[in-house]
């Protein structure tokens, strides 16, 4: 079988960053797909699920909730490596155009007080796998190794 795209990526070298991981066209819309690596594949302890289940709580509800990119919001989750998540916006995007609404909802989760959204029996089918703190230090890491000072190593996938 031939290798889908992302496993063809040099995960050895990759760095925490927003990569575009692929770009397709549904009918007439673009759609565009980030990678967004929050650790260091294969060189540091992955995200357990209680922390990504609770990212992924927060930045969906804040994305889809967010001023300029809620229309652009298809998904956000995780990655089942657990180094990090997908986001799916529609348009023809660059990393570029999409650092500040990722620093954003990073600044969101690090600061974020309260009940997880969605975190209930009625509204989640395992709303007992969260974990707020250990989420609110995994994007302060984020916000602080890598979004708080990106460089274009960040933004392209390495050769």
């Amino acid at each position: 079988m031939k290798k889908i795209p992302s496993f063809t990526v040099n995960h050895e070298d990759l760095l925490r960053g927003i990569y575009v991981s692929r770009k397709d066209v549904v009918g007439e819309e673009v759609i565009t797909t980030f990678d967004i690596r929050t650790k260091l594949p294969n060189r540091e302890p992955v995200m357990n699920t209680a922390e990504i289940h609770t990212i992924e709580h927060l930045a969906a509800t804040f994305l889809r909730n967010h001023p300029q990119a809620a229309d652009q919001t298809i998904y956000f989750g995780p990655m089942g490596c657990r180094t990090g998540f997908y986001l799916i916006l529609k348009g023809d995007l660059d990393s570029r155009d999409v650092v500040n609404l990722i620093t954003e909802t990073f600044n969101f989760i690090a600061n974020y007080e309260g009940e997880v959204p969605g975190a209930s029996a009625r509204d989640c089918g395992n709303y007992l796998d969260m974990n707020l703190p250990a989420a609110k230090y995994e994007a302060n890491a984020f916000l602080e190794n890598t979004l708080n000072q990106i460089e274009d190593k960040h933004l392209v996938y390495p050769n």
